[in-house]
């Protein structure tokens, strides 16, 4: 069974998920603001039955979303991570990178803070060919932050099948970055904020 992987940046700390996470995750999943560009908010159970799939996926792989906390306070703010994702999707198969914040730390700068540092993982220690993110049309703040951490959009939108037919979130956008285009953007120094990727103990 692999070591799960820990990430630090210069204001976050990723790490695998743990019971005191699930409350105000749940809370984070019930704000309609967050999921505006979802279909729905998720409940408790919803909530809960996605950190056991990304716990599994932990204990798998050594990798997947990352629950996340700020240095300073210790305190949960969202995920952000790598994952393989359920469905079948066009571009199948890939591993997509994703975040979802608290609405009370938007705007800093710390969803794009921890996405940097779960490329190099990704590219510098799982060997990933290609990362991919994907979103609804109209979710700009997540668009933006896709740009700022190198993402190009392909111009491939395309129907999520997760998504109900006739839904008006159901076209969704396709952003990919290569190993060899994040490698040319990051050069041979470690910009601020990208972090590192160490094995706990």
């Amino acid at each position: 069974m692999p070591t799960p992987i820990h990430l630090d940046t210069p204001r976050l700390r990723l790490l695998p998920w743990r019971p005191d996470h699930l409350a105000p995750f749940a809370a984070l999943n019930a704000d309609p603001e967050v999921m505006r560009h979802f279909p729905s908010t998720q409940t408790v159970d919803q909530t809960q039955a996605s950190i056991d799939l990304w716990m599994g996926q932990f204990a798998q792989q050594g990798w997947s979303n990352w629950a996340v906390e700020l240095k300073a306070t210790g305190e949960f703010i969202g995920f952000i991570g790598l994952s393989v994702p359920r469905r079948v999707l066009p571009f199948s198969p890939c591993v997509e990178i994703g975040w979802r914040l608290a609405r009370r730390f938007w705007g800093q700068g710390l969803a794009s803070e921890g996405a940097r540092a779960c490329l190099r993982v990704g590219f510098e220690q799982l060997g990933l060919a290609e990362v991919v993110s994907f979103t609804a049309l109209g979710n700009a703040p997540s668009r933006a932050v896709m740009a700022r951490i190198g993402m190009r959009d392909t111009g491939q939108d395309f129907e999520h099948p997760g998504v109900p037919e006739g839904h008006p979130l159901r076209m969704h956008c396709l952003y990919r970055i290569t190993r060899d285009e994040w490698a040319a953007q990051v050069g041979s120094s470690t910009p601020a904020g990208h972090g590192d990727a160490r094995q706990p103990g």
